[in-house]
């Protein structure tokens, strides 16, 4: 397959989840606000904080106010990671490969992208849950109509990778926003805010029913952790999407798993494998957002691995 084709597929669906999981980033924090008992003053700064993007932030915005938050992360042409941007990015690496990818595809980019363009000029505050939960819905039926309507190939697997990994980075985020903000201080540890701020969490990991069908019925941040990092069988959990991740390189490389034969086969094994014998009390000695930290960087490198042994142009000799 073409570089290319390869990296305009990987991205096309790595930018897709990015816009699902920022709209279920301010999602967490709206719900909070409704949540949250009267006088606690709602946080915005560590949402941005998390993105790596606050200089830029401030430089622009000033003040880390909820509607400018919510504009620079949603509707900010100039923002390359906001959700209007990353849509925008979405429809110009589906347009580069429309002969490879089905016609629904494509009409399911475009269609989501215009609805967030349009939502851009209209939406009012009040409206925005509603708008966020179709953001959400929308990236589930391009994921839903990319693995029924495209061929289980090459492209498709480097798309899941695309997906996987971007899934992954982005539950790492959402745990940390959690870490930084959700509690203003250490006097509300084991407090009903902090109930409400973990549960919350698992909302918008789409996580709450899922852990609760484990028979987990008390809400622990251990537990919270341990079910979004270690979980083996729940597709927003770190170390599924990294194992799922794992086993799509290895469609497309022909390499038994266990086996490497590049950068990217060796840094994906390595973190998959590290997460399979990982426990939560080792997570928690690290400290939990400098384990996170340390997952974001080794999800880096194989991200950087991915591109330079599959998409960086090779000089011929």
């Amino acid at each position: 397959m073409l570089s290319r084709v390869a990296d305009s597929i990987y991205w096309l669906n790595r930018y897709i989840e990015r816009a699902e999981n920022i709209a279920r980033f301010i999602d967490v924090n709206l719900n909070l606000l409704l949540d949250s008992p009267i006088g606690v003053t709602q946080q915005w700064e560590p949402l941005v904080l998390t993105t790596g993007d606050l200089p830029l932030f401030k430089e622009r915005y000033g003040e880390a106010t909820a509607e400018n938050v919510i504009r620079f992360l949603t509707f900010d042409r100039n923002y390359s990671n906001s959700i209007l941007s990353c849509l925008n990015s979405a429809r110009e690496n589906a347009r580069s490969v429309r002969e490879i990818i089905s016609s629904e595809m494509w009409q399911q980019v475009n269609a989501f992208y215009f609805m967030v363009k349009e939502a851009a000029q209209s939406t009012a505050p009040s409206q925005l849950p509603e708008f966020f939960s179709e953001v959400k819905l929308a990236s589930h039926l391009f994921a839903g109509i990319t693995n029924a309507t495209m061929t289980h190939n090459e492209g498709w697997h480097f798309g899941q990778i695309g997906r996987l990994l971007e899934r992954a980075d982005k539950t790492t985020r959402i745990l940390d926003v959690k870490y930084f903000i959700l509690l203003p201080s250490v006097k509300d540890v084991g407090t009903m805010l902090d109930d409400l701020q973990w549960m919350a969490l698992l909302r918008s990991a789409s996580a709450y029913e899922m852990y609760r069908k484990q028979g987990l019925h008390r809400i622990t941040p251990m537990s919270v952790a341990k079910f979004l990092v270690l979980e083996r069988d729940f597709p927003r959990s770190i170390r599924f999407c990294i194992q799922q991740g794992e086993r799509s390189l290895h469609e497309i490389t022909g390499t038994p798993i266990g086996t490497w034969c590049n950068p990217a086969e060796r840094t994906l094994g390595r973190l998959r494998s590290d997460l399979d014998y990982l426990t939560i009390d080792e997570i928690v000695q690290v400290g939990l957002h400098e384990f996170l930290d340390s997952l974001q960087r080794r999800m880096n490198e194989v991200g950087k691995n991915v591109f330079e042994t599959f998409f960086a142009s090779q000089p011929v000799h």
